[in-house]
């Protein structure tokens, strides 16, 4: 340890920190769970500071009553125990009384020298994602973490009031954020409702002249996967990988760089559909594109399909969104080898609306989208914002008061 930093083992040392693993398999049964009652955190739930609630599993209240060492308070930091390592959740007052996962491990801090909120900014930096990536990983398939690598992770020793107003600075911006992603739930919530309402919610004995059931292929002028990359971090191009695409939205925080040529058909447009084809977990998962740097491109485990130039872009995303269930079923072939081809989303089946009905629902729900889009790249501005102050406000390159100014030009 740096007199620079302090450990995670030093503060349990001291008394000032815990860790727990979650409950063993024996303790908490698949059987257990319930279709309502308290949230479990798993680590599929567990995002980049906050929680991914796909797929929450829940407890009855029994069971929770005898898992009540396995609660986690707000403040709590839980990491997954595989995988993504690099990954963890900051417990926030909604998330309290939850229960943690076999999966998981809980860290909880009660110190005056260490802010959890600030431990949290601190494993969001690229630096802990290599280093715990490095010593998660041992050769191994999968990394997986345990209670000693947790103890060795150091944090930067400032005063404590210090970490406070750094914390309450980058607290400031995941509030904007956080405001931002309901916006954009509810414009996605809306145009979901419309397009149902207009499109799906039609009685097929009541299907209007000018409709028809036809296919994907009917409506797009390309369907193909990918490329397989070649990594650089200085490569002229973004490629956007099946973890981009979550939650039916493309986000570019885990796209990489690559070097290799693309050729022009696989360069990502504006108002191309994304579809993860391959694995289990993420196969079928869509996402529309409107806002790509230029050149950007897909791997071969991500199928682009492209709208023909006579169709509406708005009501053909909408269309395939709402088969993603559809597609998450559709994979064919073993479990880990899992695909979603070409052909199956070619003739995925569509009640196609005659054009002038398509294009007067674009009119309508287009400016909903852009209005989602422009909050998402706002949403991007500010992560990339918060990431860089980190580093700079612990150095003392930027002091917190001009971190404050800089902050009220972003939520202006």
């Amino acid at each position: 340890m740096s007199a620079a930093t302090i450990t995670i083992a030093e503060l349990i040392h001291t008394g000032e920190a815990m860790l727990k693993t979650g409950p063993f398999e024996t303790q908490l049964k698949a059987s257990e769970y319930v279709e309502y009652g308290t949230p479990v955190i798993n680590v599929r739930n567990v995002g980049f500071g906050n929680l991914r609630a796909d797929k929450l599993e829940y407890l009855p209240d029994h069971t929770v009553d005898r898992l009540r060492d396995h609660k986690i308070e707000r403040g709590d930091i839980v990491f997954g125990r595989k995988g993504a390592v690099e990954r963890h959740l900051f417990v926030r007052a909604e998330q309290e009384g939850w229960i943690q996962g076999s999966d998981c491990l809980r860290l909880r801090i009660n110190s005056e020298r260490v802010d959890p909120r600030f431990v949290s900014y601190c494993l969001l930096t690229s630096h802990h994602a290599q280093w715990i990536q490095a010593q998660a990983s041992h050769g191994a398939t999968m990394a997986s973490l345990n209670q000693d690598i947790l103890g060795r992770i150091a944090i930067p020793r400032i005063e404590y009031g210090h970490q406070r107003g750094i914390a309450d600075i980058l607290s400031a911006y995941d509030d904007l954020i956080e405001n931002n992603t309901r916006r954009i739930a509810i414009l996605e919530d809306m145009a979901r409702r419309l397009f149902e309402e207009w499109f799906t919610n039609v009685p097929e004995a009541q299907t209007p002249d000018g409709w028809f059931i036809g296919t994907v292929s009917e409506v797009a002028a390309y369907i193909n996967r990918g490329i397989a990359p070649k990594y650089d971090e200085n490569g002229a191009s973004l490629i956007i990988n099946q973890k981009c695409v979550r939650s039916r939205r493309l986000s570019l925080a885990p796209a990489r760089r690559q070097s290799k040529p693309v050729s022009a058909d696989k360069v990502v447009r504006s108002g191309d559909v994304l579809i993860n084809s391959t694995g289990v977990g993420t196969l079928g998962r869509v996402a529309q594109v409107f806002d790509v740097p230029p050149g950007t491109t897909v791997d071969s485990h991500v199928t682009i399909v492209r709208p023909k130039p006579d169709v509406n872009p708005v009501w053909f995303g909408l269309a395939l969104l709402d088969k993603q269930s559809y597609f998450e079923d559709a994979g064919v072939g073993s479990t880990g080898q899992t695909e979603l081809s070409r052909t199956r989303i070619a003739d995925t089946e569509l009640l196609i609306p005659a054009p002038e009905k398509a294009e007067r629902f674009g009119a309508m729900i287009g400016p909903m989208r852009q209005e989602t889009y422009a909050l998402e790249r706002a949403n991007t501005n500010l992560r990339a914002t918060r990431d860089l102050l980190l580093p700079k406000l612990i150095s003392g390159e930027i002091e917190v008061c001009a971190a404050e100014e800089a902050l009220e030009t972003a939520a202006a």
